[in-house]
């Protein structure tokens, strides 16, 4: 089939025509993509799935359900709705996919993806969900392939949003983002991960909107004031302080996760560096590879650069559901 994939990130819209395992067209927007002749079918990026563990039909009942997730995602799941609607709009009749980030992870142990919480509370869906799943998925299939045998695979998916990735035999053991896309890694608007007490305090003592600072004024952002990390590896080169703050602190938060999830998986077989900047900073490959070296990185453990092809993944996921699909 010709799949039309739509990933709808937190700062991009990417549209690929994908055919035999391969993009035979991209699109720079989606009225483009619908002037075009009708593919056979559409597969979406939904970055928030609920406990959802596999790709779904789209129809008006899961659009509803998804909607309803928003509050978890706000930077990514509205942008994913619109597009949902638009090509349901235009392309009524055909099939459309919705395929989760979220749903790599519920491989995740029950110990890992359990926050300390009372019951009641836990009871309202508040756990570790995970994201870039989709991305992990297609990284970590891949670097396998690369290093055949390899059982313990790092994934790091390092871009305006960033997440690591733990996959043992395939499967997703542990992540760095947890309930929301905030968590973790330090981002280019997102703060990563924050003391909750920090969060109590705030709200109790600063009239700020917290949901805006910390998923859009954070990060990067609110260390240095830029979000393009090329433009804060040349100020921090210059000499500007903020930059060099900016890119310590990341850098700190990147290597003591890294680290974490090495540790989950007892070792590392291969290090798989994928997103925008994992696959074009040699710089920031080159010191990851240096910082992460008494685990093996760059030695015993291959470091292998892939491109985030979500598409593909995507396209995939839609092709098995609507060929094993009653």
């Amino acid at each position: 089939m010709r799949v039309l994939t739509v990933n709808a990130g937190s700062s991009s819209l990417k549209l690929s025509l994908v055919q035999h395992g391969k993009s035979i067209r991209t699109y720079p927007n989606l009225g483009a993509a619908l002037a075009d002749d009708a593919p056979d079918a559409v597969g979406h990026r939904v970055v928030h799935g609920g406990h959802r563990t596999a790709p779904e039909l789209v129809n008006d009942a899961a659009r509803a359900q998804l909607a309803a997730l928003t509050d978890l995602a706000p930077l990514h799941q509205p942008a994913a709705l619109h597009a949902m609607d638009r090509t349901r709009a235009a392309w009524p009749y055909l099939p459309q996919v919705a395929c989760f980030d979220t749903a790599f992870h519920t491989t995740i142990p029950q110990a890992a993806s359990t926050y300390a919480l009372p019951q009641r509370l836990r009871d309202l869906g508040v756990r570790v969900y995970g994201f870039h799943g989709l991305s992990h998925a297609w990284a970590s299939a891949r670097a396998v392939e690369y290093v055949p045998g390899a059982r313990r695979v790092l994934v790091a998916h390092l871009g305006a949003g960033a997440s690591l990735c733990a996959v043992l035999d395939g499967r997703s053991v542990d992540t760095t983002m947890g309930f929301t896309p905030v968590d973790g890694l330090v981002m280019a608007t997102r703060c990563g991960s924050l003391d909750p007490g920090a969060i109590l305090w705030l709200a109790s003592h600063t009239h700020e909107d917290l949901a805006t600072v910390l998923e859009q004024n954070s990060g990067l952002r609110g260390l240095c004031g830029v979000t393009d990390m090329r433009e804060v590896l040349a100020r921090a080169d210059n000499g500007d302080s903020s930059a060099r703050l900016a890119l310590e602190v990341w850098w700190h938060r990147l290597i003591r996760l890294c680290g974490a999830m090495v540790a989950v998986l007892g070792g590392l077989d291969v290090l798989a560096l994928t997103g925008g900047i994992g696959e074009h900073a040699p710089a920031v490959r080159a010191g990851l590879i240096d910082r992460l070296s008494w685990l093996g990185a760059g030695s015993t453990a291959p470091v292998i650069v892939l491109p985030a092809r979500e598409d593909l993944q995507i396209a995939a996921e839609t092709n098995q559901l609507l060929n094993t699909s009653p």
